[in-house]
C-alpha cells in the first residue's frame, strides 16, 4: 500500500484521469512548465504536452469562461485558480453561467468542468491569501464543492470530481500539502456527497474538514484521557452534504460542536447548525456549539494568525461546555 503526500495525490489523480480521457484537459496559471505554484502539477506538461497541460494568462474569470466553453463543447476541463481567495475575481462566470448552464438550458448541455484550487490559513500568507471558500461557494446553486482532509479522499475525490457531469469545485488545503498517507493501488474515483467517520465516539459529534478535522482528531485524542469519547466528521462534501451521517451520530451522541476555518456570519456550520435543528431536534441534549474564526481577519503575523484559527484547545473547550450545558 503505497504512501504519499497530499501534494503527490493531486498530481496522481490528474495523472491518471489525463492518460484514461483524451478529453480531459488542465490550464490555469503557471500550472505547466513550472509545476504550479505550489509545486503540485510537475511533469504533466512533459507528459501530456502543450495540447493538454498548458498555462494562461493571470486572469481568473478568462480562465473560468475558458473552461466553461471547453466544457459545452465535448472536452472534461480541470481548471486551476491559484488561490481560492481569487474566486470573487471570476464571480461572474462561476455564479451567472458555470453554475445556471445546465439548468438554462433544459439540461440540453452538461458541464464537466471542475476548477481546483488552493486554500486555508496557517502558512503565513495573509489576510488576502488565507481565505477559505466553501461558504462562498455553497450559495450558487448547481456547483458541487468538495474539500479532501486526505491524500487517499484528495485523490479519489479529485478523480470523481473529473468525472462528474456537473460542475465542481475541489478546494485543497494548502496546511495539509506536505501531509503523508496511504492511498491503496486499487483507491477508485470517489462518488461526491459522502462524508466519513474518522473516529467513533458516544459522548459528542465534532464536524469538521480539512485542517480543523485534523485538529479536531487531536482535540478527540486528548479528551479522550479525560473520559470524553468523540465521533469526529469529516465532511468532505459540502455540496452535495452528507445528512444522514451526521444525524445518524447526533441521534448516538446527542450533542453537536461544529469546527470550521471560517468567520462566524453565514459560516456552513450555520447549515450544519440549521439541520441539526430541523431534523435532530429531538435528539439534542444541548446547543450547538460552533468553533471559527468570528468576525477576525486572518492576519500575516503568524502569532496573530494562531490566535484567529481554531486550535486543539478551543475544540476541546467548546467539548466540554456542551457537555455541561446538557
Amino acid at each position: 500500500m503505497p504512501e504519499m503526500t497530499y501534494r503527490e495525490a493531486v498530481a496522481k489523480a490528474l495523472t491518471d484521469e489525463l492518460a484514461s480521457d483524451p478529453d480531459v484537459i488542465f490550464f490555469g496559471e503557471d500550472v505547466a512548465e513550472a509545476g504550479g505554484v505550489f509545486k503540485v502539477t510537475p511533469g504533466l506538461y512533459e507528459r501530456f504536452g502543450p495540447d493538454r497541460v498548458r498555462d494562461t494568462p493571470i486572469s481568473e474569470q478568462a480562465i473560468i469562461g475558458t473552461a466553461l466553453g471547453a466544457a459545452i463543447t465535448g472536452l472534461r476541463p480541470v481548471a486551476e485558480l491559484m488561490f481560492a481567495d481569487f474566486v470573487p475575481v471570476a464571480l461572474d462566470q462561476l455564479a451567472n453561467q458555470v453554475a445556471k448552464y445546465r439548468y438554462m438550458s433544459g439540461g440540453q448541455f452538461v458541464v464537466p468542468l471542475t476548477v481546483r484550487a488552493a486554500q486555508g490559513g496557517g502558512n503565513g500568507f495573509g489576510t488576502q491569501h488565507s481565505q477559505c471558500a466553501e461558504s462562498w461557494l455553497m450559495n450558487f446553486p448547481g456547483i458541487k464543492v468538495v474539500s479532501p482532509s486526505t491524500p487517499v479522499d484528495m485523490y479519489g475525490l479529485l478523480r470523481g470530481a473529473i468525472r462528474e457531469n456537473n460542475p465542481v469545485f475541489v478546494l485543497e488545503h494548502k496546511g495539509l500539502y506536505n501531509m503523508k498517507g496511504e492511498v491503496p493501488d486499487d483507491t477508485a474515483p470517489m462518488k461526491l456527497g459522502e462524508s466519513k467517520v474518522m473516529r467513533e465516539g458516544t459522548d459528542v459529534t465534532v464536524v469538521a474538514s480539512q485542517l480543523m478535522m485534523h485538529r479536531s482528531l487531536e482535540a478527540a485524542e486528548q479528551l479522550a484521557r479525560e473520559d470524553i469519547s468523540c465521533e469526529v466528521i469529516d465532511v468532505r462534501s459540502f455540496v452535495p452534504l452528507d445528512k444522514a451521517t451526521i444525524l445518524h451520530s447526533l441521534a448516538k451522541t446527542n450533542h453537536l460542536v461544529v469546527v470550521e476555518e471560517a468567520p462566524h456570519q453565514a459560516g456552513w456550520g450555520g447549515d450544519i447548525a440549521s439541520l441539526a435543528a430541523d431534523e435532530g431536534v429531538y435528539w439534542l441534549a444541548a446547543p450547538v456549539k460552533r468553533v471559527n474564526m468570528g468576525a477576525a481577519l486572518i492576519a500575516y503575523s503568524p502569532p496573530l494568525e494562531d490566535e484567529v484559527l481554531p486550535n486543539v484547545g478551543r475544540i476541546m473547550r467548546a467539548v466540554k461546555s456542551v457537555l455541561t450545558d446538557a
